[in-house]
């Protein structure tokens, strides 16, 4: 039910009527860790619309990002593959190419309607204005590749990051990660985008998912107005620096340090944005007809809890920057009233590169048509308990580091995949105990599954799947 797609061109086709199609949300936190929830056990941080969402469908726990950093976990969102297969390498690292097929190409070609919200990072946004990580600058143009180019009928997008309190303006030093040439108090360096040239000016104050979610909103509900079913991206910045918070959020934790306050503040009013749009979605009538996803693109920035980076592992290994589990291992919610269960509890690994296909097996496309290796798999028959284990390992690679895992390990490589450490990660998951001495044969039967990928995944850098 789906097409192939040449080097320039990209052909659709109709889905046939008796196809199911549901409205799909996907959205994801900007660095929040693994423990960063109320239903995960932080004894501080309040997040009861995040538990709802928890209580009435399918938390995964062991749910994974693609990779340690933003941009390439953002990647294999929108593509349903390891983003180096096509360039995306870290941050601020190549971009969407033109003869991938997006998430959002995928769904139009069934007769979606699409709109993405919040942080792109997939690649430039201007050739011609100055601004964010590499927009307007020359030596960047190749990197032009905005979601309006990219399958998205609405977007209301930044480059890259903001602070996620009046995100227009340069917030104190101490909110962090702020550069050394901007003032503050001054505009900050990266503008909300809705088209070619077209920089948004107005509703900019205040908490940062709440202005997104004011660009969201309406979206949705104009979809559902013009009765067409709908994919929207919701990706908050928050909590990546710069952490600041409204009063407001701040006097939920006003018993804790000052940066507590911030830290927590900012998830917890994130938080009350999604509730705000559980409850749109209830008050519209559509909630049983749409399926929303939740997760992070990594896990929490800093070398600890500290400071603006009071992210949180629940004591895993690693954080943001790290294939160990701390900097991979994220919230992950799937939620669809009347589809899957109540208060489901997943125990296979499952990772951001699945929804591409789990949507497309949702609507009848086809990904075999496409010619090309896909990460991913269908999660749904996982999250309705149908599927018990999968059948298909989780391969990584984030510059000198390596892993693999299956339903009941993990190897991990800090030399490029010349050594590999060997972890039992179902009974292990802090990652304590490297078995590989006591374990040969299932090592060196994942190493070469690990190998057989890389083969895959250079062979795809070559663009030899267009």
């Amino acid at each position: 039910m789906f097409f192939g797609c040449s080097e320039k061109t990209k052909k659709t086709e109709t889905a046939s009527v008796d196809q199911e199609r549901p409205n799909i949300i996907l959205l994801m936190a900007d660095d929040q860790g693994w423990g960063d929830t109320g239903y995960n056990g932080h004894p501080y941080l309040k997040t009861p619309n995040l538990d709802k969402m928890a209580s009435n469908g399918a938390v995964f726990e062991r749910f994974y990002a693609a990779s340690a950093v933003c941009s390439p976990t953002r990647g294999s969102v929108m593509t349903g593959r390891h983003p180096l297969r096509y360039g995306i390498c870290h941050a601020n690292c190549g971009h969407i190419k033109s003869q991938e097929i997006t998430l959002g190409e995928m769904v139009k070609s069934v007769g979606y309607t699409t709109g993405h919200f919040g942080k792109w990072h997939l690649g430039t946004l201007t050739r011609d204005t100055v601004e964010a990580n590499r927009g307007g600058r020359p030596k960047f143009d190749d990197d032009y590749a905005p979601p309006w180019d990219h399958g998205f009928d609405a977007s209301f997008v930044t480059e890259s990051k903001v602070p996620t309190w009046n995100p227009m303006i340069t917030p104190p030093k101490s909110a962090g990660d702020v550069s050394g040439t901007l003032e503050e108090g001054k505009p900050f360096n990266t503008s909300y985008w809705t088209g070619p040239k077209q920089i948004v000016t107005d509703n900019l104050e205040g908490d940062d998912s709440r202005v997104i979610m004011d660009r969201a909103i309406p979206f949705i509900e104009e979809a559902v107005k013009s009765k067409k079913p709908f994919l929207t991206v919701i990706w908050f910045h928050t909590p990546h620096l710069p952490v600041l918070a409204g009063e407001e959020d701040r006097n939920l934790y006003v018993n804790l340090s000052e940066d507590e306050q911030h830290y927590y503040g900012v998830i917890s009013a994130m938080d009350k944005q999604v509730g705000r749009l559980r409850d749109k979605l209830k008050a519209l009538g559509v909630t049983e007809n749409t399926v929303l996803f939740y997760t992070s693109d990594n896990g929490p920035e800093g070398k600890s809890a500290t400071g603006r980076t009071q992210g949180v592992t629940n004591g895993l290994k690693g954080r943001k920057r790290s294939l160990y589990e701390g900097g991979i291992r994220v919230p992950g919610i799937m939620e669809w009233e009347g589809r899957i269960q109540p208060g489901t509890k997943v125990d296979v690994p499952c990772f951001t590169s699945d929804y591409f296909p789990t949507i497309a097996n949702i609507l009848g496309v086809d990904l075999k048509k496409n010619h090309r290796p896909y990460d991913g798999i269908d999660i749904l028959p996982i999250a309705q308990g149908k599927v018990e284990e999968r059948d298909k390992a989780l391969a990584f690679e984030f510059q000198k580091q390596a892993a693999l895992m299956n339903n009941e390990y993990k190897i991990y490589s800090a030399d490029k995949g010349q050594h590999f450490e060997l972890y039992n990660i179902s009974n292990d998951p802090q990652e304590d105990n490297n078995i590989a001495e006591e374990e040969p044969e299932v090592l060196s039967s994942m190493v070469t599954t690990w190998n057989k990928w890389k083969t895959s995944q250079e062979n795809s850098a070559q663009e030899n799947d267009y």
